[in-house]
């Protein structure tokens, strides 16, 4: 092993580590992890909520045993392999060993430790821009066709984990335009590279196409719920502390690809930068879907700083920005990630605060940061809902009927019943069994402080009362409760249809 790779793998062996020790034991998995390993039985060309790779990868962390171990193995490989391709993309640049630290460093201590924590499609989308981006260096400087195929394969896999990298393609395409690389649009080979991707994604086109697009409708709740309370300023100020330890580098890399002359034949990835930033801007996309935007800007600039520090007394600074990333990334680490206590967060909430970090997508402040209070009482929902479900014979059969996807997918997964547990909400409103008659209901309400469900459902049943609540504080569900009916008077399952059919008209018709 030379002494580049033999560093390169100290790198990945320490990316993987520090997934593994940036969340404390007390916290569960997020809502959205639960979700997305449901789907592993449910294999599908397409979600409500994602594209279909998530479900494939869950698929393998189910027959791995579906431990945490393996959830969080995933997020931490598509991190490792983001790495991976900047340190290859430095070596085509003909960077030194100094430029592949440097680019090795800002990517490690970078935000990508947050994203890299959750197993959500965050991680592999980063992972797919980058190297689709390495895909494209490669073809500038080769012209090699089988570039363009394998750029149309990593752009496929990519749509079909999270349409984001859309925007990827809407960047690129302008800055071709305008730069004077304009005459590989005129070659023949990358219309049959955009076949080849359009064949590979157009199974979810179809599944999108028979289930009315509900995509748009997602977008469309996206806006009106969460992208209506995005500011320009906040984005930017995230997008400053993404990489915070390597702007200067990334700066540097956008200045070289003007004035660097080795740069000359990537000069286009300048005006893909710009054109891609302006689009997530125009559609005031979520700050963190740009992230993918950055890595390949670490490997110019790594490789630019690398030389104008070869130069004199300059020399005696090159240790400063290998360090900046790591000393930037140590205030971070005690807050950004959920190694520290919910009580301990709540105590020290003023410096949360300032970071901005309470936010949540509802434009408030709350006790927590979001995705942390999404990791907390999953477990203790689970547990008190299958104490109830033993109640129940088998014969009677009981549904388990929640607000959210988180709480359905929690129990599901938690379960030591085997309880499928369904929800109105997200891919559940597709995964209800009708082909049992129901008896009993299990009820799970969230933000019902008066017990609403209680007054509006017990009418139907013999019997109904509240059988426990979710009461970890500072978890976003704290409060959920569970409601308990027995011996159904009416037909639940024609009911269900009822909800399911309007659920889904809604979506259609949205």
């Amino acid at each position: 092993m030379t002494k580049n790779n033999l560093i390169l793998f100290g790198f990945i062996i320490l990316k993987f580590i520090l997934q593994y020790i940036l969340i404390s034991p007390q916290y569960d998995l997020h809502r959205d992890e639960y979700l997305h390993l449901d789907q592993a039985g449910h294999l599908a060309w397409g979600y409500l909520s994602v594209p279909p790779v998530t479900s494939w990868i869950s698929y393998i962390i189910m027959l791995l045993g579906n431990s945490v171990f393996w959830i969080r193995f995933f997020p931490a490989l598509f991190g490792a392999l983001t790495l991976l391709f900047v340190w290859k993309t430095i070596e085509i640049l003909k960077g030194n060993l100094y430029a592949l630290i440097l680019g090795a460093t800002g990517i490690l201590f970078s935000c990508l430790l947050r994203i890299n924590m959750l197993y959500q499609p965050n991680s592999l989308d980063i992972l797919c821009w980058t190297a689709f981006y390495y895909i494209i260096i490669q073809y500038l400087g080769s012209a090699k066709t089988k570039w363009l195929y394998l750029g149309a394969i990593i752009f496929a896999f990519g749509f079909l984990n999270k349409y984001n990298i859309l925007f990827l393609l809407l960047g690129l395409i302008p800055a071709i335009l305008f730069s004077t690389k304009r005459k590989i649009l005129a070659r023949k080979e990358v219309y049959f590279a955009l076949v080849l991707g359009l064949i590979l994604i157009l199974p979810n086109l179809l599944w999108q196409y028979n289930n009315h697009f509900p995509i748009v409708h997602h977008m469309k709740e996206l806006s009106k719920t969460q992208l209506v309370n995005v500011d320009l300023t906040g984005f930017l100020k995230e997008q400053i502390l993404f990489f915070i330890g390597s702007l200067l580098v990334i700066l540097s890399g956008l200045y070289a690809l003007l004035f660097y002359k080795p740069f000359k034949e990537y000069t286009l990835f300048f005006g893909t930068f710009i054109f891609t930033f302006l689009i997530f801007i125009y559609f005031k996309a979520k700050a963190y879907y740009v992230i993918g935007l950055y890595p390949v800007f670490i490997g110019f600039g790594s490789v630019y700083v690398s030389e104008i520090l070869n130069q004199g007394w300059k020399r005696f600074i090159k240790p400063v920005f290998i360090l900046l990333p790591l000393l930037l990334f140590i205030p971070m680490y005690n807050l950004a990630f959920p190694n520290k206590s919910p009580e301990y967060m709540v105590a020290h909430s003023e410096k949360y605060r300032k970071m901005g970090m309470l936010r949540w997508e509802d434009g408030k402040d709350h006790h927590l940061p979001q995705d942390f209070a999404d990791m907390l009482g999953w477990k203790e929902l689970a547990q008190k809902t299958d104490s109830i479900y033993t109640l129940f014979p088998k014969s009677e059969n009981t549904l388990v009927l929640c607000d959210n996807y988180g709480q359905a997918g929690a129990i599901n997964y938690y379960t030591k019943k085997g309880i499928k547990a369904v929800s109105f909400n997200a891919d559940y409103l597709n995964w209800f069994d009708l082909n049992v008659t129901y008896k009993n209901l299990i009820r799970i309400k969230a933000y019902d402080k008066n017990n609403e469900e209680l007054k509006e459902t017990s009418p139907y049943f013999e019997s109904a009362f509240i059988r426990g609540q979710v009461t970890t504080k500072y978890a976003r569900e704290y409060g959920t409760t569970i409601f308990v009916f027995t011996k159904a008077k009416i037909n639940i399952n024609k009911r269900l249809e009822k909800e399911i059919t309007a659920e889904k008209n809604y979506i259609k018709n949205d």
